[in-house]
C-alpha cells in the first residue's frame, strides 16, 4: 500500500494549530481539535450566504467576497429609495450609518473601508443623481463636487481616490436617448470627462481599475436591446471586445479587466446565466442556483471569490456566494 509519504514526500504533521499558509494537498492533525485536515480544492460553482438585513433591488456595492459594502437601492417596484447601509465579513451582514443622500440604482466601488458611491436616482422625479459620497469605514460624507453628467444605472470600476463611472440613464429624458456612452474619471475629489464609450448602455456592469476597466453587457431602447457588448478601457479610450454569450443588463460581477464574473440579469425575465471572462472571451460556467437580475455585488472581488445580494429575486435579501476554479479551501477529513 502506498503511504501518504511515498506520495507527498512528507508524513502527516501532528500541529496544535492549522497552519497559516497551507499549501495544496497538505494533510494535518489538529491536535487541539482532534480532527485530520488537509487543504483541498474547493468545489466551484454557487452556496446561499446570510441574508441581507434590508432587502433591496438595485443596491451599490463594494469590496471583495468577504469584506463588502451594500448601499442604496429600493424594495421593488415602485418603492422609494434607500440610504441604508450593510457591511459583510464573509459569514453576516451588519447595519451601518446610512447613506447621506437616499438613492436608487447607484453605482459604488473601493474597498469596505475606503468606498465612494455616485448617481443614481431619488424620489419623486426618479431624475439621474450626480451626488457623490464616500465612506470611512465608519460615515459617509457628500463630496463637495458631484458628476458632470447626473444619471442612474451606470456602471464603476477602481477605488475611493481612483474611481471611473460610464453609461447610465439618463431619465427623464426621452426612451430614444435615456442612455449615454459618457465616461467620467474621480480623483478623490472631483470629476473629469473623459473618452466616451463606443456603445451607449445603461444598467450595464462593470469591473477593473480606472486605468484598466471592463464595461460589461447593459440596455437600450428604440429599439428594445439586451446588451451583449464588452468594452475595455486603457486610461485614454475604449476597444470593443468579443462579445457576451447571453445579451442581459443589470448583470451582477466582479473581478478584473482580464479576469471577471458576469453572474444573472435581465433577458426579459430574470436569468441565472454565468460567464467568465478570461480577458479575450466568455465562457459558460456554473449557473445561479437561483435566476437573478438587479442585484448588487462586491465589485472588487476576484475571479474565483465574489458575492452578489439583493436582486429581483425572492424576497430580495438574499446572498449568493461563488467559489471559482483554482480556489482552495481547509476542509476535515472524516472517514464517510
Amino acid at each position: 500500500m502506498t503511504t501518504f509519504k511515498e506520495i507527498r514526500g512528507t508524513t502527516i504533521e501532528v500541529v496544535s494549530s492549522d497552519p497559516a499558509n497551507p499549501e495544496a494537498g497538505q494533510i494535518w492533525y489538529n491536535s487541539s481539535s482532534g480532527t485530520l485536515k488537509g487543504r483541498l480544492a474547493a468545489t466551484v460553482g454557487w452556496s446561499s450566504g446570510a441574508n441581507i438585513n434590508t432587502a433591496r433591488i438595485n443596491p451599490g456595492g463594494a469590496g471583495t467576497a468577504t469584506a463588502t459594502l451594500a448601499f442604496g437601492g429600493d424594495s421593488g417596484p415602485g418603492a422609494a429609495p434607500q440610504s441604508a447601509t450593510e457591511s459583510y465579513n464573509g459569514t453576516s451582514w451588519t447595519s451601518v450609518n446610512s447613506l447621506n443622500t437616499s438613492r436608487d440604482d447607484p453605482a459604488g466601488t473601493g474597498s469596505q473601508t475606503a468606498a465612494v458611491a455616485f448617481g443614481g436616482n431619488t424620489a419623486p422625479t426618479y431624475a439621474g443623481l450626480s451626488a457623490t459620497e464616500k465612506w470611512n469605514g465608519t460615515s459617509w460624507t457628500s463630496n463637495p463636487t458631484g458628476l458632470n453628467t447626473a444619471r442612474s444605472g451606470l456602471a464603476a470600476a477602481g477605488t475611493q481616490t481612483a474611481a471611473l463611472a460610464f453609461g447610465g440613464d439618463l431619465y427623464p429624458a426621452l426612451p430614444a436617448n435615456r442612455a449615454t456612452a459618457v465616461a467620467e474619471s474621480f480623483n478623490g475629489s472631483t470629476w473629469t470627462n473623459v473618452n466616451s464609450m463606443n456603445t451607449v448602455g445603461y444598467a450595464l456592469a462593470g469591473v477593473g481599475l480606472q486605468t484598466a476597466a471592463l464595461r460589461i453587457g447593459g440596455y437600450r431602447e428604440n429599439p428594445t436591446v439586451y446588451q451583449n457588448n464588452t468594452e475595455s478601457y486603457n486610461g485614454t479610450s475604449w476597444t470593443a471586445l468579443n462579445t457576451m454569450n447571453t445579451g442581459r443588463f443589470k448583470a451582477a460581477s466582479f473581478g478584473t479587466q482580464t479576469a471577471a464574473i458576469a453572474a444573472g440579469g435581465y433577458t426579459g425575465s430574470n436569468s441565472n446565466a454565468v460567464e467568465s471572462w478570461n480577458g479575450t472571451s466568455w465562457t459558460n460556467t456554473t449557473s445561479l442556483t437561483t435566476a437573478n437580475s438587479r442585484a448588487g455585488a462586491s465589485v472588487n472581488g476576484t475571479q474565483t471569490a465574489g458575492i452578489t445580494f439583493g436582486g429581483a429575486a425572492g424576497s430580495y435579501n438574499t446572498t449568493a456566494v461563488w467559489t471559482g476554479p483554482g480556489s482552495l479551501t481547509t476542509k476535515t477529513i472524516t472517514v464517510s
